[in-house]
């Protein structure tokens, strides 16, 4: 690999990459809805590489370089948004600080990918793995990262390590953050608040199971944590409440404490559904956590991309646990690390931004990893 070139590059590329960024960055991407912004990469990636690229059903964008019957590697960074904007997402630039929903939180993890593509390209004869360079769907919220999932729906056993492009230039993510999420609705007869007084109230009901969830006993094995984010029901202040509903889920890096928490969570449901009362349960969506891995192989991995990431960036790296695409790989013990390559604040906000002068460390990080596939 040549360092000189690389920067030759980088530096010949950025303001492209930034145009790219800004106008990648205005698409609209909701989770499952990435229509539009899947397109636009599919016809950047045909136009600026020479993998082979398609969409699958997931509305991942794959770029492939086969270069052999072997085994793949997969590099990913996630088209989806937090936001369910459908128009034209909002964007302002002063100075180095370009901020819009999202901007983060993939768009300029996901530039830096593709860039990185164009340069691989250049130096496919040399390449001597396959590798899949993925600008997938569905990594954010009730997207249940459907898109990392579908890459090894196709791909299975072939992918022996997987990148994640995703988070800040400093942060890397070894181990998975396991989630389950639930919608819990209570229903009712209902009536008058007058007339009817003494029938069971749905918001009461679900109060109690409320208070039933948060008086579960957290398993010591691992860090494990839940949350009630939303609750509705009800109508008017002199009805009975016939339904009530929470959005609830726990999560926890090691897989046996979130079949704990699933299996209390079972326990209160069934405790209601035992005093006659209605109770239905949904999955609103599963991230596992870490399956049975080679630590040994997970921890080389790693320590190999650490020293990469400090190549491009001085202070100390955080490594730490997370929920991102990387939780698939890690629950099928495929090794794998998730690795940010952009500077900003704001995530998951409205008023998201990124640092335009972390682009060129963060571009050249993403070659440098796309690089230790070539011979």
């Amino acid at each position: 690999m040549d360092r000189e070139e690389i920067t030759r590059y980088v530096n010949a590329n950025t303001a492209e990459a930034i145009t790219l960024l800004e106008t990648l960055g205005k698409i609209p991407a909701p989770s499952h809805h990435e229509d539009l912004r899947a397109e636009f990469c599919r016809k950047w990636f045909a136009e600026n590489t020479n993998g082979e690229v398609s969409i699958d059903t997931a509305k991942n964008v794959v770029c492939k370089f086969e270069v052999n019957n072997g085994d793949y590697a997969v590099v990913m960074a996630h088209t989806d948004v937090v936001f369910e904007d459908t128009e034209e997402l909002p964007m302002t630039r002063e100075g180095n600080i370009l901020a819009a929903p999202g901007i983060g939180d993939d768009t300029a993890n996901l530039v830096n990918l593709m860039m990185a593509a164009r340069y691989l390209s250049e130096k496919r004869d040399l390449l001597k793995k396959n590798l899949l360079v993925v600008a997938n769907a569905c990594e954010e919220g009730l997207g249940n990262l459907d898109g990392s999932k579908q890459i090894f729906r196709d791909y299975g056993e072939k992918i022996t390590e997987f990148i994640s492009l995703d988070g800040n230039l400093g942060g890397l993510t070894d181990k998975p953050v396991g989630s389950h999420r639930y919608q819990i609705t209570v229903k009712t007869q209902g009536g008058h608040s007058y007339g009817n007084f003494g029938r069971d109230n749905a918001i009461e009901l679900m109060a109690r199971m409320i208070e039933k969830l948060y008086a579960v006993e957290l398993p010591k094995e691992a860090y494990t944590t839940f949350n009630v984010g939303t609750i509705k029901g009800g109508s008017t202040v002199n009805s009975i409440a016939q339904e009530c509903s929470i959005l609830y889920e726990y999560r926890s890096e090691n897989e046996d404490c979130l079949k704990y928490m699933q299996e209390k969570l079972n326990q209160i449901v069934e405790g209601f559904k035992a005093e006659g009362k209605d109770v239905e349960i949904q999955i609103l969506g599963i991230r596992p956590g870490m399956g049975e891995i080679d630590q040994e192989k997970l921890a080389a991995f790693t320590e190999k991309n650490l020293r990469i990431i400090q190549e491009y960036y001085n202070e100390e790296v955080r490594v730490h646990a997370g929920s991102t695409d990387a939780n698939i790989p890690l629950s099928m013990g495929v090794i794998a690390n998730t690795i940010g390559t952009i500077t900003g604040k704001g995530a998951h906000t409205r008023e998201e931004w990124v640092d335009l002068d972390s682009i060129p460390a963060g571009m050249s990080l993403a070659i440098h990893l796309l690089c230790e596939y070539l011979g």
